[in-house]
């Protein structure tokens, strides 16, 4: 993913929301009327957020008839986890390095604490 995508999905999701129709549609598709029923905010609000996450590739919406159907498209989302596992591998090796540090430090009060008896 390149770093416009990323951006874009990253937008996308900044909108809690977004994130909540995003939830949703992870249970499975439904309808922009169905999408709408637990905000406080108009069908056309819910489309102006539903074209911001088809934007980022987010959500797809068919055609069956009458029905218009929403889906997720989680590909983007996986794109977004491979960007932040490389920030989370870099805090988990600090956060390790640390513990080995502060077992180092406990094991020299240990011996020093053991001395002055």
């Amino acid at each position: 993913m390149n770093a416009d995508s990323l951006s874009i999905t990253f937008a996308a999701l900044a909108d809690p929301t977004r994130r909540a129709i995003l939830a949703r549609l992870a249970m499975g598709e439904t309808s922009v009327t169905e999408l709408a029923k637990p905000f406080s905010i108009s069908a056309p609000a819910v489309t102006k957020h539903l074209k911001v996450l088809q934007r980022a590739g987010l959500v797809t919406q068919g055609r069956q008839a009458q029905w218009r159907p929403c889906q997720l498209n989680a590909a983007p989302l996986g794109e977004v986890a491979d960007f932040i596992e490389q920030y989370r591998q870099h805090w988990e090796q600090s956060l390790n390095r640390l513990d080995v540090y502060l077992k180092k430090l406990q094991a020299e009060e240990k011996k020093s604490a053991g001395k002055k008896k």
